[in-house]
C-alpha cells in the first residue's frame, strides 16, 4: 500500500549484491540513453525558448538527481515535450528569472506531494484530461517548429496559436528550400529506421545524417551555432533568482502546472518501466526525487525536468538494471557538452525541427484520440475542452479546467449509479425465482402505515438531494419510514446532513425514522457526527428483520397513544 511506502531512494535497495557484471550493463545502457538524449535535450530546450546548453545541463543535473533520489530503478529524467509550451509561456511573460523561480516552487510542491503520500492518487487524473492536454501540447509544438523547418526568418511577434499560423502563411514566400530539404530528410530517416528496428536510436541517426549532409554540401541553412553562437562548455554556477511575494503569487499557477506535469509524466514513465520489467516503483519517493531535482535545476539556471518515457524505455531495452544507468547517462551528457560542444554548433535548426515534428505527432496520439471518440459523450467533452484550451489559451488553464470538469462528471456518474426508491412491492414470481433474495422486502411482511425505501450506492453530496425530495412523492404520510442502507458502502458529511434534515422533516410530520442494514463505515461516520445519538441507537439496526421488529414496537406505541 502507498500509505506504508517509505521514502528511501530505490538506489540503496538496488545496490545490494551489485557487481561489476551488473555495472557493465548499466554502463552500456547509460551511454546508449545519453546518446539518445542529446538531440532531444537540445530540441526541447530550444523549443522552450531556452539555450541548447541549458537543455543538456538540465538532463545532467536533474537527470542525475532523479535517478539517485527517485523511486524507480529505470527512470531517465530530463527536459521533455510536456514542458515546452508552459516554459515558453513563462519565459515570454516573466523572463528567465521567473522560470527559475517557478521551477524551484514546482520542486517544493512535488516534495510536499511526496511527503503527504499522494503519489498513488495522481494516477486518478482522468485519461481524457491527460490525453487532451498531451495532444494539445503536440499540436502547439508542431506549430512552433514549422518556422525553423521551412527556414523562415521573420521575427515572431506573438506566441498565440492562431497568430503563429497567420505569420507562417503570410511569410511562405520566404521558404528556404534547403532547410526544408534537411527537415524532410530528418523525418524520413526517423520513419525508415523505425520500420527497420526499434533498437536503432532513430533521432540520433537522423540528426547525424542531416548534419553531415548539410555540413559537407555546405548548404545554406541556419545551425545551432549560427543562432546561439558558441555553446558554453562550462558547468553552470549556483544562482538564486529574485524572490518576492508578488512573484510567488504570480508564478504559483505555473508552478502548480509544472509540478502536476512532472508528477503525471514521471509516474506514467515509471509505470511503463514496471510493465516492461515486472518491477514496482515507489510513487511517493519518485515525487520527492523529482522535487529535489527541479529545485537544483532552478538554482543552477536550468529548465524543468521529469521522467522521460521514451528515454526510460530505451534504458530498459538497452539492459539497464539499476538507477546507476540513469546517473551514467547524466555524466555522459556532462562530459559530452564539456568536451564536444563544437559538434552541437553545426547541427541544422531544420534537423531539430524535423525531430520535434515527429515527437509532436507522437504526442498527439491520434489513435488514442480516435478511440476516445467512441467513449461516452462526457469523456469526449472533457477531451475536447482540455485539448482546445491547451491550444487556444494555455496549458495551466487546460489542466485546471479539465480536472475540475472531470471531477464534476465523476460526481454526476456517482449520482447516476446511486439509486433510491420505494421497494415495498410484490415481486413477480419469475423474478423471485431467478434472483431470490431472502432479505428482499417482497419476502417480508410490511405492516400497514410503513414505507420502506432503499439507497443503493455511495451516499455523498452528489446524491443527497434524492433523500431530501423523497417525502414530497410519498403521497399518504406513513407512521414509520424505514430507510434501508445495506448497499451503501460510504457516506460523507453532506449525506449525513441530508439524513439529519430528513430526520427533522420526519419528526415534524410525526413520522418515526428507522435505519436498516447500516454498514460499519457509514455507521462510524454517523456516530462521529452524532446522528446516531440524535435518532436513537435503538432506531439504527443492522438487518431488515430487526428493523421490522423495531417498527412493530413503534407502531404498538403509536396505537396505544392513539387509544388513549
Amino acid at each position: 500500500m502507498a500509505s506504508h511506502e517509505n521514502l528511501k531512494p530505490v538506489i540503496f535497495e538496488s545496490l545490494k549484491g551489485y557487481s561489476l557484471k551488473l555495472f557493465k550493463k548499466d554502463l552500456f545502457a547509460g551511454i546508449t540513453v545519453g546518446i539518445v538524449a542529446i538531440p532531444l535535450a537540445l530540441a526541447f530546450a530550444i523549443a522552450s525558448g531556452a539555450t541548447p546548453s541549458q537543455g543538456i545541463f538540465t538532463a545532467v543535473i536533474a537527470g542525475f538527481l532523479i535517478s539517485f533520489l527517485g523511486g524507480s530503478r529505470y527512470q531517465i529524467g530530463g527536459p521533455t515535450g510536456a514542458f515546452v509550451i508552459i516554459v515558453y509561456g513563462i519565459i515570454a511573460e516573466y523572463g528567465y528569472d521567473g522560470l527559475l523561480l517557478a521551477t524551484i516552487m514546482a520542486g517544493i510542491i512535488l516534495i510536499f506531494l511526496g511527503l503527504i503520500k499522494v503519489g498513488s492518487f495522481i494516477k486518478f487524473i482522468p485519461y481524457p484530461v491527460t490525453t487532451g492536454f498531451t495532444a494539445g501540447i503536440g499540436v502547439v509544438i508542431f506549430s512552433s517548429q514549422i518556422k525553423d523547418f521551412l527556414g523562415l526568418t521573420y521575427k515572431e511577434t506573438s506566441v498565440e496559436f492562431i497568430d503563429k499560423w497567420a505569420a507562417i502563411f503570410s511569410n511562405l514566400q520566404g521558404i528556404n528550400y534547403q532547410s526544408a530539404l534537411i527537415g524532410v530528410l530528418t523525418i524520413l530517416v526517423i520513419l525508415i529506421l523505425r520500420k527497420i528496428s526499434t533498437n536503432i536510436p532513430s533521432h540520433v541517426a537522423a540528426i547525424i545524417i542531416a548534419t553531415a549532409v548539410s555540413y559537407f554540401l555546405n548548404m545554406n541553412v541556419e545551425t545551432i551555432g549560427g543562432r546561439f553562437g558558441n555553446i558554453e562548455a562550462v558547468f553552470p554556477s549556483f544562482t538564486v533568482p529574485e524572490i518576492t511575494l508578488e512573484k510567488i503569487r504570480l508564478l504559483f499557477p505555473a508552478a502548480i502546472t509544472i509540478a502536476l506535469l512532472a508528477g503525471i509524466e514521471s509516474l506514467l514513465s515509471a509505470v511503463v518501466a514496471d510493465g516492461m520489467t515486472g518491477s514496482h516503483h515507489k510513487s511517493n519517493t519518485e515525487l520527492v526525487g523529482q522535487g529535489v531535482a527541479n529545485i537544483f535545476s532552478g538554482f543552477f539556471g536550468c529548465i524543468p525536468a521529469t521522467g522521460a518515457i521514451a528515454r526510460t524505455a530505451t534504458n530498459v531495452r538497452a539492459g539497464g538494471i539499476s538507477p546507476v544507468s540513469g546517473m551514467i547517462h547524466a555524466i555522459f551528457l556532462g562530459l559530452f557538452i564539456l568536451f564536444f560542444s563544437f559538434l552541437i554548433e553545426v547541427i541544422p535548426m531544420a534537423a531539430l525541427a524535423g525531430v520535434l515534428l515527429v515527437v509532436s505527432v507522437d504526442m498527439m496520439g491520434l489513435k488514442n484520440m480516435k478511440s476516445l471518440f467512441s467513449a461516452p459523450k462526457s469523456d469526449i467533452l472533457v477531451l475536447l475542452t482540455t485539448f482546445i484550451l491547451t491550444i487556444i489559451v494555455d496549458l495551466t488553464a487546460a489542466v485546471q479546467v479539465g480536472v475540475v470538469l472531470a471531477a464534476l462528471l465523476f460526481m454526476k456518474r456517482m449520482s447516476d449509479v446511486t439509486s433510491m426508491g420505494k421497494i415495498n412491492f410484490d415481486a413477480s414470481e419469475a423474478a423471485a425465482k431467478e434472483n431470490y433474495d431472502p432479505d428482499a422486502t417482497s419476502n417480508k411482511v410490511i405492516p400497514e402505515g410503513v414505507e420502506v425505501y432503499e439507497i443503493n450506492g455511495p451516499f455523498f453530496f452528489g446524491v443527497a438531494d434524492m433523500l431530501i425530495n423523497t417525502l414530497e412523492h410519498i403521497g399518504k404520510t406513513p407512521k414509520v419510514f424505514i430507510l434501508r442502507m445495506r448497499n451503501v458502502p460510504a457516506i460523507d458529511a453532506t449525506g449525513e446532513h441530508a439524513l439529519e434534515n430528513f430526520y427533522h422533516t420526519c419528526k415534524k410530520l410525526g413520522i418515526a425514522l428507522v435505519l436498516s442494514g447500516v454498514n460499519k463505515a457509514p455507521y462510524e461516520t454517523l456516530k462521529k457526527m452524532h446522528f446516531i445519538d440524535m435518532i436513537g441507537k435503538e432506531n439504527v439496526l443492522n438487518h431488515i428483520d430487526k428493523a421490522l421488529v423495531r417498527t412493530n414496537e413503534i407502531l404498538d406505541e403509536i396505537n396505544k397513544s392513539e387509544a388513549k
